[in-house]
């Protein structure tokens, strides 16, 4: 037991920590108006404990040590971390704030401060704090950065939390908030925290990975010496000032290779990169970026295909940096990165790093940051957008690569990779994108769905007459054109909708039947439409026959399809059959109704034993994910309040149908071999079995029906031992 003197030193120390790394010079006044913050929020959070047993104060100094050490972020950054929680978890209010610390910081506290509410089915308490938090962006990005340094202690202390609230913190994060990081620049923390969310969303695979890196950093790190020491000589004889160091690639990203590329652990080469890192004054950093390429490439061969010059083009982020991968003595590729010393920390500070340099008066290029803020402004502005549509629109630009494009006199425009020529023309300006009929892509002409490469010259073409239409959406991606295609599709259908709701007035008027909720429920059910807007829209588009209406029974102005008492016994008889259990009852949820109908989810087909959760849906009743599903990053993230945690009953005797695929040398005997396993030995019924041999190697699936995962990885492990199979793996 830690003794309160002791944690009183722990505290102070903590303190202490944060002032040292502070990285800018503060005046007197700023370091006393951090030290009133600190004890402010010491105050405030003096009985307050967090889920590892240590005093919560602890929690915004480490939050503040981040913003200070790993962002690069100044004093009024340190004072809003160290105030960031006691808004939402004490009695301090906004007000309180305003008068003790400025208007600043107010705004910044408000924006870090979450948004409570109740939750419902419609909307997620979780996305609109989303949203609430992206409406500071244009006003004041530090609000992100100090929220992603919340994030990140948070993820590093994520042990102490329950299992159901480690998953949907680390969905949160790897959904959101790594993405986030990237799209700001800060590389190391966006490395951090998908490695973190990895490791808990995924502990086997992380385990697994992260031992094969122990026990093969030996031979790397010598391989790693060896290579670099030919152009660590080359570089000291021509005096260059420069950092030379080899980088593993994160688990996420090796295993991301492992599952694309469809190879093992031991096939994959490129785990590390090596990184150059130049002292470089700025007028001569291009030049002696591409003075170290060149001796690179004298004792290595560069892949053609892999150069990466973001040094003439610079990301959006600000992210500046020359990648080449070439080839080792050994037959391995090595991925090269070389970079001055001012763009190797606004890679790792990002945005903070930039705005450091710039305000120093670097001769440095306007970044494209500027503009991806006046879009998300935009996004923000429009209040037609929901909630879910809007965090769909600003995470799908969020992580995607850049091409360069140029109009007719040589303006530079950057996109996302597969954007298209109507993408471009929403960049240029909405108006411009609304009108789009067409374009001339290097004098050539191509449609407004034509998918642009880097280098292009564009050129738009534009008509009066031209509107947005709904099969737009099919082929543009940035959130720009999306946004303001489905802004201008709803205002298109509110007015078509109001000339249905008039030619149906009409029409009743003429059968002297009333205009009201009641008869328009008869009209819904005959048409069999759930609501209003959609019916009038079908109405003004022609396509409903209001003839019909004269079929249902007209008395004094009302409409009457049966027995009113009738029509409910039924519906709730539906209802009943629709949500009570017609399987076999084989999960228990914490919290569900019993009567509900649990049924397996089709994106990931779980297994007994398998790690599963329901989720709620709307209509049809429980769905059983497993816990790595495809989709449940993004369910967790969106809709943590329509989580159940799921387990499987141990009497369980039904068998789950799964698949298996393999892959091998197509040996005389080797179909026989698998089936005589699977049926005889293993006693496992199969479904289908589809074998396609081609140039001596096979691909197979087999469908069969097992009761548990532990069946599935026995019968898997067997089938590996057969001579001539590679790889056996569980079909997602």
């Amino acid at each position: 037991m830690i003794s309160e003197e002791q944690e009183k030193k722990t505290i102070l120390n903590a303190y202490r920590g944060v002032l040292r790394s502070m990285k800018i010079e503060r005046s007197k006044e700023e370091t006393k108006l951090i030290r009133k913050s600190f004890n402010v929020a010491l105050n405030a959070h003096k009985d307050m404990r967090r889920k590892s047993g240590e005093p919560y104060i602890l929690h915004p100094l480490a939050v503040a040590r981040i913003c200070a050490e790993e962002i690069g972020l100044g004093p009024t950054s340190i004072v809003c971390a160290f105030l960031h929680d006691t808004v939402e978890d004490t009695s301090i209010t906004l007000d309180d704030i305003e008068k003790l610390f400025g208007i600043k910081v107010q705004k910044i506290i408000n924006g870090l401060t979450k948004m409570s509410g109740t939750f419902d089915f419609t909307s997620s308490s979780q996305a609109e704090n989303f949203r609430k938090m992206f409406l500071t962006i244009p006003e004041d990005v530090r609000v992100i950065l100090i929220k992603l340094a919340d994030r990140l202690h948070n993820m590093r202390t994520l042990d102490s939390m329950r299992e159901d609230k480690r998953l949907k913190i680390a969905s949160e994060t790897s959904y959101l908030y790594a993405p986030l990081a990237h799209r700001l620049g800060l590389y190391s923390i966006k490395t951090e925290l998908e490695d973190l969310s990895f490791k808990f969303m995924n502990r086997d695979v992380y385990s697994e990975i992260t031992s094969k890196l122990k026990k093969t950093k030996a031979v790397r790190e010598r391989f790693i010496q060896k290579f670099c020491n030919p152009i660590k000589k080359e570089l000291d004889n021509q005096g260059f000032k420069y950092i030379m160091k080899g980088r593993t690639k994160a688990v996420p990203s090796i295993q991301r290779k492992i599952k694309n590329k469809g190879v093992d652990f031991e096939e994959i080469f490129d785990v590390f990169a090596i990184r150059i890192i130049i002292d470089s004054p700025p007028e001569n950093e291009k030049s002696d970026c591409w003075k170290a390429y060149s001796l690179v490439t004298d004792f290595y061969i560069p892949n053609p295909e892999r150069l990466r010059d973001w040094i003439s083009y610079p990301k959006q982020n600000g992210y500046e940096s020359l990648h080449t991968t070439v080839m080792s003595p050994t037959g391995k590729w090595v991925e090269v990165q070389i970079r001055s010393k001012r763009m190797d920390d606004v890679a790792e500070k990002g945005l903070a790093a930039h705005w450091k340099y710039k305000q120093g008066g670097s001769n440095l290029k306007e970044s494209g940051f500027d503009k991806w803020i006046s879009e998300i402004r935009e996004l923000i502005e429009n209040k037609e957008t929901n909630t879910f549509d809007f965090l769909d629109d600003f995470k799908s630009n969020l992580y995607s690569d850049e091409i360069y494009l140029f109009t007719p006199k040589g303006d530079l425009f950057t996109l996302p990779v597969k954007a298209t020529a109507l993408d471009f023309a929403f960049s240029v300006h909405t108006d411009v994108g609304a009108s789009c009929i067409g374009a001339k892509v290097n004098s050539k002409l191509v449609p407004i769905s034509h998918v642009l490469k880097s280098g292009d010259q564009i050129e738009i073409l534009t008509s009066s007459k031209q509107i947005p239409k709904e099969a737009w959406l099919d082929f543009v991606i940035t959130s720009k054109a999306k946004s303001k295609i489905k802004q201008t599709i709803k205002e298109q259908k509110n007015k078509i909708t109001l000339d249905g709701k008039e030619i149906l007035q009409r029409k009743l008027a003429n059968l002297k039947v009333d205009y009201n909720e009641q008869n328009l429920k008869e009209i819904l059910k005959l048409y069999d439409f759930k609501e209003h807007t959609e019916l009038y829209f079908q109405i003004a588009k022609g396509k409903i026959d209001l003839s019909k209406i004269k079929e249902i029974i007209i008395k004094g102005g009302r409409l009457y399809s049966g027995s009113i008492s009738k029509t409910i016994k039924n519906s709730f008889e539906s209802l009943i059959k629709k949500v009570t259990k017609t399987d076999h009852d084989i999960f228990i949820g914490e919290g569900a109704d019993p009567n509900l109908d649990y049924k397996l989810a089709p994106c990931c087909n779980p297994l007994p034993g398998d790690s599963v959760f329901g989720f709620i849906t709307i209509n049809d009743g429980i769905k059983i994910h497993r816990n790595n599903c495809p989709n449940a990053k993004q369910l967790r993230a969106n809709y943590s309040y329509r989580i159940l945690s799921a387990k499987w009953k141990s009497n369980q005797a039904d068998a789950f149908i799964t698949g298996i695929k393999f892959t091998g040398i197509d040996n005389v005997g080797l179909l026989k071999e698998v089936t005589i396993i699977i049926s005889e030995l293993e006693k496992i019924n199969m479904k289908s079995i589809n074998f396609d041999s081609k140039h001596g190697v096979f691909e197979g699936t087999i469908m069969c029906y097992v009761y548990d995962k532990i069946q599935l990885e026995n019968l898997i492990q067997k089938l590996k031992s057969i001579e001539g199979i590679e790889k056996v793996v569980r079909l997602e």
